[in-house]
């Protein structure tokens, strides 16, 4: 192993081992990765590599030289040689004459977009994956090697209002400043030019926008890259302005309880503000010690106010955040609601006149004017995202902009990028025509779905159901280790997304394990609680947490198991809807309930008593909680009937009880599947249809009560019963 230690600012991880493994093409993979896990390096999703490699032609087999480049949309830190674009280089040079010969070119120019859509002309070996419009800047810089990276240090130098002459004092000739320039074809050009022009130069800082270096061998370029980026936050430890970083605290931080106490009061009230307009949006919050220094200091609303310089940040947290100016010691939560309403309404004013003054006729139309960014004194930042990937990317990138700030302002005065220049970053046409490759929104996206027994049987199926349509998942139950399994089980198959932002459990991915036991209404609220702050607000709850007590040998049902199926199958239920029901009415957005109750519920069977009448009780339950919690929330009860596979509530003593009461033939020898297959056989040939009643029905039917497709139904009971004659409607 290659071992430097002479870094402060930045990971050494090149390893000489490992690297002499890999191909070419695994090299670039392997220092993308290494530069991409350093969040000090580069943001998430931000920044390209490339190597120009020779490969041989499949049709000429003669060996050419090709361009792999990290594609559009890929991640250095996660990137895989799928997520490169292989171009001919020679096939990209000869775009230059075809570019040099209009009359009109340069940034913002119908020629410079035109050549975007020129590289997959030049694509090698049917390559599918999209080049970035970073392709010439990797391309013409007449190096085998060329890292663009987006760090904060540096970041912060391009962001100073005397950053020509600061690069220049930090670098020596090692380092060429390039003004603000949007990147494309021209940005290319330049980037050749200067390195005709200053052969001994290693690199460029991009005006407000990050680093680019280059090198004819791969380790040098990684090498070169971490020193240029550890020389530019080198000097900004020098000038660190410790307690009067932004000129000082104007206001204390709230202490942790108190926060949390704050947020779970503000958040689920804020979501339905901002989901107005473009669909529901996922909350993260952070409030770790940087972003609370800066919401509290005495700069952060004149710099709130003039925005972010990286395009990479602006484009996720627009064109500037929110800042409510709040006084946690002298107002109250009432106040800051107000606040934040009256924030609110100025921001989407200001956003339409920004969007008005700035647009250009071919502009596409003005997306949500809501913020992705709200700062709050004492409290932190929480920013908002269409999915919880997208939220924690934007306060990742808000973390970047904070440090951007502090270092710019430590050694000269921050320069924000001009509104015109961020509105035609925003509102690019590439940028729209990335945005219609998105796929389309699966049925459950934007949703959060609480799903309570979601440990085994039904509730865990429900839950993979519901993240399989793209829902963001609590998953809850009264064992612990089972539900942490299911949400595992639900990040593993999904991914956890992008984005290195939020704090405490709101830096979550998809899904969440929490216990919980619906017999205590501290423990509901806890939990309630815990998702609020884990994804900003609630859409829709299934409980499914059911408990089947059998009757005594003599056929006696004890008072205290009698009080426990009821405080289970019903009146959990209600306190769940009940604590829920607070939260949706705060957050003023139609939301869903559905129950899981039982066709036992009306037909009556032998040794089940505390069971059916608590599904009785819980029929009914569903239909007062319709009239009750209506408009603004749907809900529904699903009705199974015995599902014995895969259900948690067949152990092999309840199977054999059920066997030798039917009176089914059976050996002590068999396994404890061949025994529930019986008896599920038993109850399938019972019903109309011959068929076994699976989890997996349940679990349809759940999705099918939550979603728009029945949009218009409350109050109703489904039985998902296989056809059971004596469950039909009476």
């Amino acid at each position: 192993m290659n071992k430097n230690n002479s870094y402060q600012f930045v990971h050494y991880r090149w390893d000489d081992l490992e690297a002499k493994k890999l191909d070419p093409v695994g090299r670039l993979v392997y220092r993308s990765n290494l530069l991409g896990s350093d969040q000090r390096i580069t943001n998430t999703g931000g920044g390209n590599t490339s190597s120009k490699i020779t490969e041989t032609d499949p049709l000429t087999k003669q060996s050419v030289e090709i361009l792999w480049v990290k594609g559009s949309g890929g991640d250095l830190r996660t990137c895989k040689k799928e997520n490169f674009s292989s171009l001919y280089q020679e096939k990209l040079l000869s775009l230059q004459p075809l570019y040099l010969k209009s009359e009109k070119r340069g940034p913002k120019t119908e020629i410079e977009d035109s050549m975007v859509g020129m590289y997959t002309h030049c694509t090698y070996n049917l390559n599918p994956r999209v080049p970035s419009i970073d392709t010439p800047l990797h391309s013409f810089i007449p190096y085998k090697h060329v890292d663009h990276t987006h760090p904060n240090a540096v970041i912060a130098i391009a962001a100073a209002k005397n950053a020509k002459d600061l690069i220049k004092k930090i670098y020596g000739e090692d380092v060429i400043w390039i003004p603000w320039q949007r990147t494309g074809f021209d940005l290319g050009l330049k980037l050749q030019d200067i390195c005709k022009q200053h052969p001994e130069a290693k690199g460029a800082v991009l005006g407000q926008h990050g680093l680019i270096n280059w090198a004819n061998d791969d380790k040098e370029c990684y090498d070169r890259t971490l020193n240029l980026i550890e020389r530019a936050a080198a000097y900004l430890a020098e000038h660190d302005r410790s307690e009067i970083t932004f000129h000082g605290r104007k206001y204390m931080a709230l202490e942790g309880k108190q926060r949390r106490e704050a947020f779970v009061q503000i958040l689920p009230w804020l979501r339905g503000q901002v989901s107005q307009s473009e669909g529901r949006r996922t909350g993260t919050i952070q409030d770790d010690e940087l972003t609370l220094q800066f919401v509290n200091s005495v700069d952060a609303q004149r710099l709130a106010e003039l925005g972010t310089s990286c395009p990479d940040h602006f484009l996720r947290t627009k064109v500037k955040p929110l800042y409510v100016d709040w006084d946690p010691q002298g107002e109250t939560l009432v106040q800051l609601k107000m606040k934040l309403n009256e924030g609110l309404i100025k921001y989407r004013h200001d956003y339409a006149h920004y969007y008005n003054r700035c647009k250009h006729a071919d502009s596409p139309g003005m997306r949500d004017p809501n913020p992705s960014v709200i700062l709050i004194p004492a409290l932190g930042m929480i920013t908002w995202g269409k999915d919880k990937s997208e939220s924690r990317v934007t306060a990742e990138f808000y973390n970047c902009a904070v440090e951007v700030m502090k270092g710019a302002e430590a050694i000269d005065e921050y320069v924000s990028l001009p509104q015109q220049e961020a509105f035609d970053i925003e509102y690019w046409l590439l940028e729209e025509a990335k945005l219609r490759r998105m796929p389309p929104e699966k049925e459950m996206a934007r949703q959060i779905v609480c799903v309570i027994g979601a440990g085994s049987g039904i509730g865990k199926e429900v839950a993979h159901r519901l993240a399989k349509e793209g829902a963001h998942v609590a998953c809850a139950d009264l064992n612990r280790v089972a539900v942490t399994s299911t949400a595992k089980e639900i990040i593993d198959n999904r991914g956890a997304g992008i984005g290195v932002g939020g704090a405490g459990i709101s830096g979550c991915g998809p899904a969440i394990s929490l216990e919980v036991d619906v017999t205590r209404r501290e423990s509901v609220r806890t939990m309630l609680e815990e998702v609020v702050l884990a994804y900003g607000g609630l859409d829709a709850v299934a409980v499914t947490a059911g408990i089947f007590v059998p009757p005594d040998t003599s056929g006696h049902i004890p008072d205290d198991k009698w009080a426990l199926t009821y405080a289970v199958n019903v009146t959990g239920a209600y306190v769940v809807a009940d604590e829920a029901g607070k939260l949706w009415r705060d957050q003023s957005l139609p939301a869903n309930l559905v129950l899981t109750t039982s066709v036992n519920g009306v037909v009556v069977k032998e040794g089940s008593a505390a069971y059916d009448t608590s599904k009785a009780a819980a029929n009914h339950l569903v239909r007062e909680l319709a009239v009750e919690l209506a408009p603004l929330v749907r809900v529904n009860g699903v009705a199974p009937a015995t599902v014995v596979e895969g259900s948690s509530m067949f152990p092999r003593d309840r199977v054999v009880a059920s066997l030798a009461k039917y009176r089914i033939a059976y050996s002590e020898n068999e396994s404890d599947e061949a025994l529930r297959t019986k008896l599920a056989k038993f109850y399938a040939d019972r019903t109309l249809t011959k068929q076994r009643i699976t989890v997996a029905d349940q679990a349809e039917a759940v999705l099918l009560l939550m979603s728009s497709r029945l949009g218009k139904t409350t109050g109703h009971i489904l039985n998902v019963d296989g056809g059971l004659q004596e469950a039909f409607l009476r």
